[in-house]
């Protein structure tokens, strides 16, 4: 009977397999990388802290992009809240309503798997739509019961692998009222849109009927960043606040109403649609929307040479954008105008 090769062969045959893959597969070539990339830790003899971290990070992420893949093909909200939100608030029945509308429509729903809003929206969705992604703390940070022992419940040491997950994973995020790190995850995720740092997303302000705890804080927006020039007049359209489950919920479901999704190709944003326009609408774009364009217009067309990596989006229509990246807000409003018109 043949014996099980001990670590170092089986890292040797591995390696071995790795270096032997065409060297036009672009998986390959990033692997490749990858290994070097680590024999080079080596080579700077890193603290063992650093390694520690590294490695740990690495594992974290490996894991839960293998656990996000199966799941690829589901719309995602990250929801976001006080994870010290007492269920008999009725912030925490908004956020389970929410979850449900959601859930009922097909979406699924991405929380920090702690208590408060983050138990209400896993509760709302079900377990079979909920994912949590569990942060590890000293205190506070249990998984709520809605999620616990849930494959799709993932546990990370750092707050970036965490954060990261959140942003690449989902396609709109709800905020609910709560406090340091609510306020540090929304603040995040505009700027990863403000800086074309994450592809255009909703942002829906969840409040109740009447509440004013996000007013306060567009109050203070517009009152110590917009009116000193520190955000521009558009980053005020990357948000919107909403009163109740339904229209936060009809809000994500209007932006995707033709937008399908992007993607960046070689300095030019390629805007998936659902549906194609008429010429007269590309025309009327190109004349309302001149200044986001760097260099040429708006042009309609089908899949570019480079996104058949993406063979199940290549029968979608596109729009191309010479997009200059220096107006987040204005293309927000290009894409609000794109998912109005008539089809």
């Amino acid at each position: 009977m043949a014996t099980a090769p001990v670590p170092d062969d089986r890292l040797r045959q591995q390696f071995e397999a790795l270096l032997a893959l065409p060297e036009a597969d672009p998986h390959a070539a990033i692997l490749r990388e990858l290994v070097g990339a680590v024999f080079r830790l080596n080579e700077n003899r890193l603290e063992t802290l650093d390694l520690k971290i590294l490695n740990r990070s690495l594992k974290e992420m490996r894991y839960a992009f293998r656990l996000f893949r199966q799941y690829r093909n589901r719309r995602k909200v990250a929801v976001f809240g006080s994870a010290r939100m007492p269920s008999e608030n009725p912030l925490y029945d908004l956020a389970r309503r929410f979850a449900r509308l959601l859930a009922e429509r097909g979406y699924m729903v991405i929380t920090g798997a702690g208590g408060g809003i983050m138990r209400a929206a896993n509760e709302g969705a079900g377990r079979e739509n909920s994912f949590g992604v569990n942060i590890l703390l000293p205190f506070e940070q249990e998984p709520n019961p809605a999620i616990i022992d849930d494959p799709k419940l993932i546990h990370f040491k750092y707050f970036f692998t965490r954060k990261l997950f959140f942003v690449r994973e989902s396609h709109a995020c709800a905020v609910f009222p709560g406090g340091f790190g609510t306020h540090d995850e929304l603040f995040e995720i505009l700027t990863l849109l403000q800086t074309g740092k994450n592809n255009p997303h909703p942002i829906v302000l969840v409040d109740l009927p009447g509440g004013t705890y996000w007013r306060g804080w567009v109050r203070f927006v517009q009152e110590k960043m917009l009116a000193i020039h520190m955000i521009a007049p558009e980053d005020l359209g990357l948000f919107r606040v909403v009163y109740s489950a339904e229209d936060a919920v009809a809000e994500i479901e209007g932006f995707y109403r033709n937008y399908h999704s992007s993607r960046f190709v070689k300095g030019r944003l390629v805007l998936r649609l659902q549906r194609p326009l008429t010429a007269g609408q590309v025309d009327d774009l190109n004349a309302r929307f001149a200044h986001l364009c760097q260099d040429g217009k708006i042009e309609q067309r089908s899949a570019l040479q480079e996104e058949e990596d993406e063979p199940e989006l290549l029968a979608l229509p596109r729009l191309v954008v010479p997009y200059d990246s220096r107006s987040a807000g204005g293309l927000r409003q290009l894409i609000d105008v794109v998912n109005g018109l008539p089809t």
